[in-house]
């Protein structure tokens, strides 16, 4: 049998620390904890940092580092700093350095990267050992060469081989979610269904019980399944609420694919064994070919952004008729005196308040007390994003419905008004790269680090 305890569905995101007590009374086998995901977009991958405060991190990473030291086991992080990178790795590596440091540890720590050259992903893709997933955009040499930052997503033999190395502490790039909870039960020889099904209920933490936000929850694994515990004294796990985790992020209630095959939970069965805990049993993993998920973020131009807030009740009930002229007669002034093609840009003026989120697709239609006016200003420099801002300022600040009304005037609730958002990027891969050794893309260190 194998303890895992999930202290919180990612680093950064706060838990109930009298749960992570009783977790740590309950002698965990392991410490396992998400460190982000590509939830927040691309530009965290795209620049390598972390979405997270530095502060808040550190003050989680010091708590999770001396429930570790009490209980006297490994504590595992994936996908480090939000997205993974390298660069991400680096930063919670020197962040846990000060922490050991400071309190006096001395502890072997090992390090997993997950980032790719493009040189790497170009000759795989060459040898036609680079697959595009559903809806994967199409890629070339080029758009490879222009990503910041590519990382393969590990699973768990990566997290295995960095395990068996004897580290205190796992600092993990890029993984699936699911690895570093499944990793120590594959290796003890659980059952290989039961780990998967198990390590994806728990990936988020309490996500899975009655009490989403309380974080701490304990899994155990064994021969035939696994049972699922919330060490919150108030939250319970149900057979709805852990089945229905199956359906988080995933287009397949009942298949997850994962490196080197997939789940399948069409015959699992999920029992109360009383009003706290669920068992599990029935989950079985099907083997197949090795890949490794890949993902890249690479900039496609500079952005600037303007807001404006309008309170008369004229430009509210017409503020759609008013943007689009905005915009229009932007977009005209910006051809015509920065000599941008019309493809080279874009303008976008977002109603908040007014269907800003939903777009064509909003079905409520009442008028708001005011709208915030969003302008958004798309081009290839950041010399040039804001130099288009600045010809959209003085419409935010002025522009009429119509010729023939009084010039009106609208708040900016700042100054300047615009801002410069920097680089946008996207995300432009989401293919899979075949592997011969599961180690063959990833980069594993052991440090130690310290004193004791």
């Amino acid at each position: 049998m194998t303890r895992v305890l999930i202290p919180a569905g990612a680093l950064g995101l706060g838990y109930d620390r009298a749960a992570l007590e009783r977790g740590i009374a309950n002698r965990p086998d392991i410490i396992a904890v998400d460190g982000g995901s590509t939830d927040s977009g691309p530009s965290y991958l795209g620049r390598g940092v972390s979405k997270y405060a530095r502060a808040s991190t550190k003050m989680e990473w010091r708590e999770l580092m001396r429930a570790r030291a009490e209980a006297g086991v490994p504590l595992v992080i994936g996908t480090a700093g939000t997205c993974g990178a390298d660069a991400a790795v680096d930063w919670l590596f020197d962040i846990t350095k000060e922490i050991a440091a400071e309190e006096g540890m001395k502890i072997k720590v090992a390090t997993l990267r997950s980032g790719q050259t493009a040189e790497t992903v170009k000759a795989a893709l060459a040898k036609g050992r680079v697959r595009p997933l559903a809806a994967a955009p199409e890629i070339s040499d080029q758009i490879l060469e222009d990503c910041t930052n590519i990382v393969a997503l590990a699973g768990a033999e990566q997290i295995a081989a960095a395990l068996a190395t004897g580290a205190d502490v796992v600092i993990a790039g890029r993984t699936t979610d699911t690895a570093i909870i499944a990793a120590l039960p594959l290796t003890r020889g659980d059952n290989a269904g039961a780990a998967w099904h198990g390590a994806k209920v728990g990936e988020c933490g309490a996500l899975a019980t009655t009490q989403p936000n309380s974080g701490v929850i304990q899994i155990d694994f064994d021969a035939s399944g696994f049972t699922i515990e919330p060490m919150a004294e108030a939250a319970a796990a149900t057979a709805y609420t852990v089945s229905a985790h199956m359906l988080y992020e995933n287009s397949d209630p009942f298949i997850l694919y994962e490196p080197g095959g997939y789940l399948d939970v069409t015959g699992s069965d999920y029992r109360a064994l009383d009003a706290r805990r669920v068992r599990v049993e029935g989950s079985k993993w099907v083997p197949g070919p090795y890949t490794v998920k890949l993902e890249g973020a690479r900039v496609v131009g500079y952005q600037s952004v303007g807001l404006a807030v309008i309170r008369d009740r004229h430009y509210v009930a017409n503020a759609r008729v008013w943007a689009a002229d905005i915009e229009t007669k932007v977009r005209a002034k910006i051809e015509a005196r920065m000599g941008l093609k019309p493809d080279d840009f874009a303008v976008e003026l977002r109603l908040i308040g007014m269907n800003a989120t939903l777009g064509d697709l909003e079905n409520r239609h009442d008028l708001p007390v005011e709208v915030g006016a969003l302008g958004i200003l798309t081009c290839p420099t950041p010399e040039q994003a804001a130099e288009a801002a600045k010809i959209l300022n003085p419409y935010l600040l002025h522009h009429p419905l119509t010729e023939d009304e009084p010039m009106p005037t609208f708040a900016f609730p700042f100054s300047p008004a615009e801002m410069q958002r920097g680089a946008l990027y996207e995300f432009c891969l989401n293919h899979v790269m075949e592997l011969d050794d599961p180690m063959a893309a990833f980069k594993l260190e052991l440090h130690e680090v310290g004193h004791g």
